[in-house]
């Protein structure tokens, strides 16, 4: 069983940057692809980024974060790194890490086996 932990949330203002990172229990999760998904009050979880194992380091982004965030991983320290940048209000969420066992990713919640407990992001106006 693959344990998730999320660090680097905060409060910064809008144009800010933060970097998130997710860091695992095993070093299986090194052939898992990876992803973050986050949460406002009252919404479903909503696919960010993710970084594939399979077929190579394959990553793609949500529309509204493309250029802004980059996603990558250290797999040597079973990391996997949410970078940030030009942070807006509308970023405000819960950020959470996500692996599922096949390799491949998904932009599907439900096709994740391990979620960490959530990173609280804040971007002030």
């Amino acid at each position: 069983q693959v344990q998730l932990a999320e660090s680097g949330g905060g409060l910064v203002q809008a144009g800010g940057s933060l970097r998130l990172s997710c860091v695992a229990s095993e070093h299986t999760f090194t052939n898992y692809a990876v992803s973050w998904f986050r949460q406002t009050p009252g919404k479903e979880r909503e696919f960010v980024a993710a970084i594939t194992w399979r077929g190579g380091r394959i990553t793609y982004y949500a529309d509204s974060v493309k250029g802004r965030f980059t996603i990558s991983r250290d797999n040597a320290r079973r990391t996997v790194y949410l970078q940030m940048n030009m942070l807006k209000p509308e970023d405000t969420a819960v950020y959470y890490c996500c692996a599922e066992e096949s390799g491949l990713g998904s932009q599907r919640a439900s096709e994740y086996d391990y979620w960490g407990q959530g990173t609280q992001v804040t971007v002030s106006s």
